[in-house]
């Protein structure tokens, strides 16, 4: 059996600007791959991974302040997408 390809996209309010966010299911896990565009234009990216508790956690480096601070948020987000 063949996999499923899950991507998407999505305009989220962090803080005070509209950012978007390019999300992609790493197969085989419970992990995204994401990535949005810093105030310069610099792209970010990060893994936004579902731990055993269930909860969702960003595992990156060197991430901006606003962005350490959005894992539930994403979190809904991917989770309302998976459910639609």
């Amino acid at each position: 059996m063949q996999g499923t390809d899950i991507s998407f996209s999505k305009i989220i309010r962090l803080g005070e600007r509209l950012r978007e966010f390019n999300f992609r299911k790493i197969p085989g896990t419970d992990s995204f791959g994401i990535n949005v565009t810093d105030d310069k234009g610099k792209r970010i990216l990060f893994t936004l991974h579902k731990n055993p508790e269930r909860t969702w956690v960003i595992q990156g480096h060197d991430l901006p302040q606003w962005l350490q601070f959005a894992e539930i948020h994403l979190g809904t987000v991917i989770e309302k997408e998976l459910n639609h």
